[in-house]
């Protein structure tokens, strides 16, 4: 590889040794939304094919978590999934947390490895929670809003007061993933 392309931003998966990395990503994106490290581990273990961080010379400078779930379904922030449910209808995209000076068109690449995730678990829809006001980027990279029963406003209640829960038909054009769903 040359020089340019090691400093080039990429997404490579999450380890164990990059937690560390991820909360204090977390903790400056996400002042309002705080949720503990052994969460974040969690996530990581139960779908380390869904976990990613972003590198950009030499450093991590954001992450993108994601796990099988449920359509219509939030998982309570700061909070155990225990485990994954069988069979699930979604991937659910946790977060994706990128620092400022980082952004500009890369959560698109790691939707793109997040949809051809899916797409070789048979699963058909990513879902989200749009916090802080991102709805017009989320729509922008393929997402729906979509509208809210009473229980699942209750449940959005704990992501703040923008907070709207998004699903995105996985393209039929993503190509054959080169990894697939493992889950321990």
């Amino acid at each position: 590889m040359t020089r340019n392309e090691t400093s080039k931003p990429h997404w490579r998966p999450a380890h164990e040794a990059d937690l560390s990395a991820i909360v204090a990503i977390a903790a400056r994106i996400h002042p309002d939304l705080p949720e503990r490290p052994e969460v974040f581990a969690e996530k990581m273990r139960l779908c380390p094919d869904g976990c990613r961080v972003l590198i950009a010379n030499g450093a991590i400078v954001g992450y993108g978590l994601a796990h099988p779930w449920m359509q219509h379904r939030i998982p309570p922030l700061d909070a155990f999934l225990h485990r994954l449910p069988e069979p699930a209808d979604c991937l659910y995209v946790h977060d994706v947390a990128v620092l400022p000076d980082h952004r500009g068109g890369i959560a698109r690449a790691y939707l793109d490895d997040i949809g051809r995730l899916a797409q070789s678990a048979r699963i058909a829809m990513l879902a989200l929670v749009s916090v802080y006001a991102t709805r017009p980027l989320w729509e922008r990279l393929g997402f729906r809003a979509v509208n809210a029963d009473a229980e699942l406003r209750g449940k959005l209640a704990s992501y703040g007061d923008s907070a709207t829960y998004m699903l995105r038909d996985v393209a039929a054009t993503y190509r054959p993933a080169r990894f697939r769903l493992t889950r321990p």
